[in-house]
């Protein structure tokens, strides 16, 4: 019988405790009044600006039908706005409204903020010691999606 842990069961407890971290830092940015998901929305308008909603939905790595709903209900909310292109008049264009810009900086930081409080009891140490594995997981999972891709 080997002592060292079985890999399957080290990332079957790394799924949960992503599962259970993302579902922290989603409640705690509801509180502030937008969830993960739609800052992730928000944040990419911020970084590219103006996109259409099928460019938007490739960068997300989303179903198109799932950016349609985000996105018209962060219309709603006045956060973005949809304009038709100019270029392809059956292509909206979404961008970031002044009240948008607005809420991806404030959910962008009350997510920082809650990372910031559960990561800062490893200490500087740990921490760059995790920043490491996860170098190495995200190659892992990247040669996984490979390899699958290919099969």
């Amino acid at each position: 019988m080997s002592d060292s842990p079985d890999p399957a069961d080290i990332g079957l407890r790394y799924l949960a405790v992503s599962y259970h971290l993302r579902r922290v830092v989603d409640a705690r940015m509801n509180a502030g009044g937008l969830s993960l998901a739609r800052t992730k929305v928000l944040e990419v308008l911020a970084r590219r600006g103006p996109l259409a909603q099928s460019s938007l939905a490739e960068e997300l790595g989303q179903a198109p039908r799932s950016v349609t709903q985000s996105v018209e209900a962060l219309e709603r909310e006045g956060l973005v706005e949809r304009t038709t292109s100019s270029e392809d008049r059956r292509a909206k264009l979404v961008s970031l409204t002044p009240q948008g810009s607005k809420a991806v900086a404030a959910g962008t930081e009350a997510g920082r903020k809650v990372l910031h409080e559960i990561f800062e009891a490893m200490g500087a140490e740990d921490l760059a010691r995790l920043d490491k594995i996860l170098d190495v997981i995200g190659t892992a999972v990247a040669t996984a999606a490979s390899d699958e891709a290919v099969s």
